[in-house]
C-alpha cells in the first residue's frame, strides 16, 4: 500500500472504552505499554475526564490502530505520551499526522506541553525538534511506580 492510499485510509479519532484491548496489544507491540505503569481503562477514563485526551489513529477499511497519542493535563502542561505508530506502518509520515493532530489539541488547550523521549530513539527526537520542541536541559526523570510502600 503506498502513502496516498495509505493516508486516505486513516482517521484520527477520539478514544472509545471499547478500544481499550486493542490499544494494550498495540502499547505491547510497540513498547510503549507494561503492566507496571497502571494503564488501565479506568485511568485512561480518569485523565480524559481532568481535560487530556486519547487520540486513535485507525485504518478505516480494517479498523486496525496504527497511531495513538494520548495527552494527559495537569492544570499546567500537557504531557504527550504513548505516542506511537504501527512498526509496519512507520516511515510512511504518519507519526507527522498524528503530532500535528496532538497539537491541535494543546494548542487548543492553550497550555505548554512537555515530553518524554528515550535518548536512543533518534527518528522520534529528529520528530519532536522539526515540530519546535527543545531540549529541557540536563534533566533526569524519577519515579515511584509501587507507591503502597510509601
Amino acid at each position: 500500500m503506498d502513502n496516498i492510499e495509505l493516508h486516505n485510509d486513516l482517521t484520527i479519532r477520539d478514544y472509545k472504552e471499547a478500544d481499550y484491548d486493542e490499544i494494550v496489544r498495540f502499547w505491547l507491540l510497540t513498547d510503549m505499554g507494561n503492566p507496571e505503569r497502571g494503564d488501565s481503562k479506568e485511568t485512561i477514563k480518569r485523565t480524559i475526564e481532568l481535560g487530556g485526551k486519547l487520540l486513535v489513529m485507525e485504518s478505516k477499511s480494517s479498523k486496525q490502530i496504527c497511531g495513538t497519542s494520548w495527552m494527559t493535563f495537569d492544570g499546567r502542561r500537557i504531557l504527550l505520551h504513548h505516542f506511537g505508530i504501527l512498526p509496519e506502518c512507520q516511515g510512511k509520515g504518519l507519526s507527522k499526522i498524528l503530532l500535528r493532530e496532538s497539537l491541535q489539541f494543546v494548542k487548543s488547550n492553550g497550555a505548554q506541553v512537555k515530553l518524554e523521549v528515550h535518548s536512543t530513539n533518534i527518528k522520534a527526537i529528529n520528530l519532536y525538534k522539526k515540530f519546535g520542541f527543545k531540549h529541557l536541559g540536563e534533566y533526569n526523570v524519577y519515579i515511584i511506580r509501587d507507591v503502597s510502600n510509601l
